[in-house]
């Protein structure tokens, strides 16, 4: 399943933004786990969600504790992270961002082999915006096999992963730079400048 049909590695992506009038930040992240752990991930995702009333794991809703505990999680999970950060983002402009930093990280991905991204859907209108902003990159790699899906959150608990990874990265963003130390090893982050 963590393979795309079309050969290469699939990615998870998730994201995080404040923005703001000084100080807004945009971050995009991805995770891609080898094959062999995947589903093994997945059910660390399940595991880390335990009973709460919820279709899927969220950083928001974790305490201190339970954050540090997913960090640890996912950095014990043989894969890599990819996460783009995009800045400034004035009120009002974080699809703008959005856009930047996605064309940055599906440049970062294509790289590492990944030929699918998968995001966490946002609604059909929004999943429209994303695919607009890929084309030009397989357009231009001449590239057909890069793909991106989107889903339901509650549907694949590896973009729970990615949503922890992007939490950890806006941690850090704000001063708290405790989970990406956790994560460090397996955490490749770009710096996207948004105009």
């Amino acid at each position: 399943m963590d393979s795309s049909p079309a050969g290469g590695r699939v990615a998870y992506g998730d994201e995080s933004y404040l923005e703001a009038v000084s100080g807004g930040y945009y971050v995009l992240a991805s995770v891609t786990f080898d094959p062999s752990v995947a589903e093994e991930a997945r059910q660390a995702m399940r595991e880390l969600r335990g009973n709460r009333r919820t279709d899927k794991l969220h950083w928001n809703e974790m305490d201190r504790k339970q954050r540090e505990a997913a960090a640890f999680t996912v950095a014990s999970l043989e894969g890599f992270h990819v996460v783009a950060v995009g800045a400034p983002v004035p009120l009002k402009r974080q699809e703008r961002a959005r856009a930047a930093c996605l064309t940055r990280l599906v440049d970062e991905l294509y790289g590492y082999e990944v030929r699918t991204l998968v995001l966490e859907s946002r609604g059909r209108t929004l999943d429209k915006k994303d695919e607009r902003v890929v084309r030009p990159f397989q357009a231009q790699h001449n590239d057909d096999r890069f793909t991106l899906r989107h889903e339901p959150g509650g549907n694949e608990p590896l973009l729970w992963a990615a949503d922890i990874v992007a939490g950890a990265v806006r941690a850090k963003q704000d001063g708290e730079s405790r989970y990406c130390d956790i994560l460090h090893d397996n955490l490749y982050d770009v710096t996207v400048f948004v105009r």
